[in-house]
């Protein structure tokens, strides 16, 4: 039994790097120390305990972190500083010399975030490293086989969506890829568990969830259950409204799960399928575990059962073995394919990797222009998405905005569209609203759109 003494009238700030995972993570340690006592510091207050939760999936990333630890450090010079996340894990050793930095928690560990805060807490003597000496405790599993648990996760955080985190690690072995390594092997927990928390989330007023997870199409490998099965049976939990799966690799996205999608409930026609490459000599490369022709068959069938849908894809651009033919190749392919949105990532060095013993680099130069080449392509099919609704009626789930500010939400099928300012606009704050569908705004992210009463 945790003594929530020492938790009473503390305060908190947090910091969440990476992806929406981790962000709902964070929201749901938040929570958990909101029930121990601890309330979130304002923006001008002093924080007595400091939560970093990190990403490692570029060197970039990495950057941001170490940044991102001594800019907490240096605004709550007082505070217990704890880091967690991918970096954490992978680099503790490096976390742990941040001065400041008093407690670094692994993949494993994070779970018991409470008890390891009670426990360091009820120490009345420690060294706290602030004046530069720093060295913080850290604990966590070294070997990728031994991260086993999963901390459940489904929050809101400061969004009107949820986030149910449904599936944790991954078996797949991408040669540039570190994630097996900082969050374990794929793991999950049981239908039954999932479906609660979603009804949990009924109550506490959610109409939208969205399903997240390393890599989610491989749900059931601790459970013997299908990710399918838990998509029906989500389906099924009456009072949410909105359904969106985050991530699905393309040999996991099943033909039946397309067919039942079509005709959901509430499962929405927006899918987001890592592509990573084009060509097949690269995607081989990447040890990835489909080809060119797969993924055209997944798009295609989406596309004849839910024309409406928004597809977004991922790309990497510059890895290791990647020559201006095979670049050539991914940019046409993806051209020709009826997608909506490309997510462009320059492949990051990652020490450790298969990728490194792949003799073929791309130069800093040439990444940069791929990118661009691949980001003019994107917002051209965003755009001409966009437009293509223009005049149309859809229904929206409204976000909460700052007074004075637009108000933004998304239709079914991922428009995210603007209202103008006005009085007792966030009374629609997680809302279902009808609203015809106008013109892009000024920097053409989002469709201007008026109520329809």
């Amino acid at each position: 039994m945790i003594n929530s003494a020492a938790f009473q009238g503390k305060k908190a700030a947090y910091f969440t790097l990476g992806c929406k995972l981790n962000f709902s993570e964070t929201s749901t340690f938040g929570k958990m120390l909101q029930e121990m006592g601890v309330t979130t510091a304002g923006k001008e207050e002093q924080a007595d305990l400091c939560l970093i939760n990190t990403c490692s999936v570029t060197e970039v990333a990495d950057h941001k972190c170490r940044q991102a630890i001594h800019r907490m450090v240096r605004n709550h010079p007082h505070a217990f500083v704890v880091v967690t996340g991918c970096y954490a894990q992978l680099e503790a050793e490096e976390v742990s010399q941040i001065p400041g930095v008093d407690l670094v928690l692994g993949s494993d560990e994070k779970a018991s975030l409470i008890q390891f805060l009670a426990d360091a807490w009820s120490e009345e003597a420690r060294d706290r490293g602030h004046e530069g000496t720093g060295h913080g405790r850290v604990f966590r599993k070294e070997k990728t086989k031994d991260i086993q648990s999963f901390a459940p996760s489904c929050s809101r955080g400061n969004r009107t969506r949820y986030f149910l985190k449904v599936q944790d690690g991954c078996n797949y072995f991408c040669t540039y890829c570190t994630i097996p390594y900082a969050r374990g092997f794929s793991r999950n927990p049981t239908i039954e568990s999932l479906v609660r928390q979603a009804e949990e989330a009924v109550r506490e007023g959610g109409k939208e969830i969205v399903l997240t997870g390393v890599n989610i199409g491989d749900f059931g490998r601790t459970t013997g259950e299908r990710f399918i099965d838990l998509v029906k049976a989500l389906d099924l939990v009456e009072g949410v409204a909105r359904y969106r799966i985050s991530s699905l690799e393309p040999d996991l996205l099943d033909d039946e799960l397309i067919a039942y999608c079509a005709e959901s409930r509430a499962f929405m026609p927006h899918f987001h399928i890592p592509l990573q490459s084009g060509s097949d000599a690269v995607l081989r490369l990447m040890h990835r575990r489909y080809d060119k022709a797969l993924f055209a068959h997944k798009i295609e069938l989406i596309k004849a059962m839910m024309p409406d849908a928004f597809i977004g894809v991922d790309v990497m651009v510059g890895t290791r073995g990647e020559k201006p033919e095979y670049f050539e190749e991914c940019f046409d392919f993806l051209k020709a394919l009826p997608v909506t949105q490309l997510h462009v990532f320059p492949y990051s060095e990652r020490p450790g990797t298969a990728a490194l013993n792949i003799p073929y680099v791309v130069s800093a130069q040439d990444k940069k222009l791929r990118s661009k080449r691949l980001l003019a392509l994107s917002d051209e099919k965003t755009e001409a998405f966009y437009s293509s609704y223009i005049g149309r009626e859809a229904e929206v789930l409204f976000e909460k905005a700052a007074r004075g500010r637009a108000m933004h939400g998304f239709t079914r099928n991922y428009i995210r569209v603007e209202l103008p300012p006005a009085e007792g606009n966030n009374a629609l704050d997680n809302q279902l609203v009808m609203v015809r569908l106008g013109e892009m705004n000024h920097d053409k992210t989002a469709l201007k759109v008026e109520r329809i009463i």
